[in-house]
């Protein structure tokens, strides 16, 4: 019963957090490109948003690209792409193209499988991140390299459920990105799967040079989690995993994504600047 009313908590917690999801900044919105995709493998229409840096509109070189979850201009991709800005004309990282995918239904693509009932009070339990893997990797990775000049190189980031995506993606599916940014993942989603399961999961990343940073805030029903997740990197990930865990416990859910973001993107993309 104790068991029950704890994991009620926790779903009530993450809903509370989800209907928040949404900044509540008045971010400007930069220049950039839009674009549709007819979706065969979602079967539905998929608005994708596109921010290019000052040095691909002078220059000819070919850039690596970032795609983020939660990308929609009335989501985070306007602040994203800000900060990208900042941090690229100031070198503190190289330069790169922002893909942003918006959401349609974002607890259905973000979540993969649950056994625990409660969790249908989040997300219907359709695996929707597997179909949505699928069409990262089928329809919109080759519209982004067919429409721009790009280096093969690819990251991902996410917060929250879209973090748990992250998350999932790097354990199930690891060679999809060469570098992944979670904050605050969901991973006590179907009763903490992904850490039950990660000493499994990380035996069979792909052999070819990953990063991973990710951060857990003060929600206690979250940073365990995470906080465990880390134990387990350091005594099961293998070498070709490059990997930071920055705990936060002066951050609540709904601010570890803007006060961590610029030394999370500096970590992972900054020449000689990680500690």
């Amino acid at each position: 019963m104790m068991k029950k009313l704890f994991y009620l908590i926790i779903v009530n917690l993450f809903l509370m957090s989800c209907s928040n999801s949404q900044p509540q900044y008045n971010d400007p919105v930069p220049a950039h490109d839009s674009l549709k995709i007819a979706s065969a493998v979602l079967n539905e229409t998929r608005h994708i948003n596109i921010w290019t840096p000052a040095p691909y509109k002078t220059g000819a070189d070919s850039l690596p690209v970032l795609y983020m979850l939660d990308g929609g201009l009335k989501e985070d991709f306007a602040h994203v792409a800000n900060t990208l800005e900042k941090l690229i004309n100031n070198k503190s990282i190289p330069p790169m193209i922002l893909v942003g995918i918006e959401n349609t239904q974002r607890r259905r693509d973000l979540t993969g499988p649950s056994e625990v009932k409660e969790d249908e009070k989040v997300a219907p339990l359709s695996d929707g991140s597997t179909p949505f893997r699928k069409f990262l990797k089928e329809e919109l990775f080759p519209k982004i390299n067919q429409s721009y000049r790009t280096t093969g190189q690819k990251a991902i980031i996410g917060e929250s459920v879209a973090g748990l995506f992250v998350m999932e993606t790097l354990l199930l599916d690891g060679e999809m990105f060469n570098a992944y940014i979670a904050f605050d993942p969901s991973v006590w989603w179907n009763n903490h799967y992904l850490v039950r399961t990660s000493t499994e999961y990380l035996k069979k990343l792909p052999a070819q040079p990953i990063k991973l940073w990710f951060a857990g805030s003060d929600a206690t029903d979250i940073s365990q989690y995470t906080q465990q997740l880390a134990k387990d990197f350091t005594s099961n990930a293998p070498a070709t995993l490059t990997w930071k865990y920055s705990d936060e416990p002066k951050e609540q859910h709904n601010t570890i994504f803007r006060a961590t973001k610029e030394k999370a993107l500096i970590w992972t993309f900054g020449e000689n600047k990680r500690n």
